[in-house]
């Protein structure tokens, strides 16, 4: 099984081929194609190849699906004796990835 460990947004991801990957949000319209710049491991079977830091010629491309929103969270605030409550709710927008090709 080949796939690929890529950094974007700061986060790492595991990339395999035909599969979609979700992503911090990117400046890029749906249906364009995006490659990945950082890439830190790539695997076909047996061979396996690591960066230091990055793969030198490798490279994951990936065509943008679209946007979606993630799970709510929730912050509070609280303080005692003093009758301040807060309850604040936040969704992180991510950008929905399929993997093309793993090349490297």
């Amino acid at each position: 099984m080949k796939y690929a460990i890529v950094q974007s947004g700061g986060n790492q991801h595991r990339c395999e081929e035909g599969a979609t990957v979700q992503v911090q949000r990117l400046a890029v319209e749906p249906g364009s194609t995006y490659a990945f710049e950082q890439v830190l491991l790539v695997s076909d079977g047996d061979a396996v190849k690591v960066g230091a830091p990055h793969v030198a010629g490798a490279a994951v491309k990936a065509t943008v699906v679209g946007e979606t929103k993630g799970e709510k969270t929730f912050s509070y605030r609280y303080k005692p004796k003093e009758r301040q409550r807060s309850k604040r709710g936040h969704r992180q927008i991510y950008t929905v990835l399929k993997i093309n090709e793993i090349a490297g």
